[in-house]
């Protein structure tokens, strides 16, 4: 079994590789795995208030929206939420539904000093499978990982 130096350490690298503005990016296991080992770190879901209702939350996640719906537009007040409710010298993990708004969320943090943010890569859902649909092959839910529907 990895430690969670060696997951971080490959995470960082992913990160690297890729260009990405933030310190890792992780696969919703190993996130899990740093969670549960690592006290300090911090899960944060910016999903939509819409999405954690319908779709399903993780146990114990922060949830500050990156974008409000209906219309999708940036929270104006994300930085000041993070800046509140999450500590910068700690991990900070996002997760969104695939992944996308988490890596922006991952960089906007990076940029405001929150030197240990990650990315979730492939988010809650993950991508659509050949029939359209998520949360069955990809992401959080299909790992079996911890969540509950609202």
């Amino acid at each position: 079994m990895e430690t969670i130096d060696t997951i971080l350490q490959k995470a960082q690298q992913r990160a690297r590789d890729l260009g990405l503005p933030y310190k890792g990016a992780l696969l919703p296991v190993e996130a899990f795995r740093v969670l549960q080992e690592n006290s300090q770190a911090q899960l944060v879901d910016v999903r939509t208030r819409a999405e954690l209702d319908w779709v399903g939350r993780i146990p114990g996640a922060k949830a500050i929206e990156l974008l409000s719906y209906p219309g999708m537009q940036l929270n104006p007040d994300f930085l000041n939420e993070i800046t509140q409710q999450i500590d910068k010298k700690a991990p900070v993990l996002f997760i969104c539904r695939s992944g996308a708004r988490s890596g922006q969320a991952a960089a906007i943090a990076a940029g405001a000093d929150f030197i240990d943010s990650y990315n979730i890569l492939e988010g809650f859902e993950g991508d659509k499978d050949e029939q359209g649909h998520r949360g069955k092959t990809f992401g959080w839910k299909a790992a079996d990982l911890p969540w509950e529907q609202s």
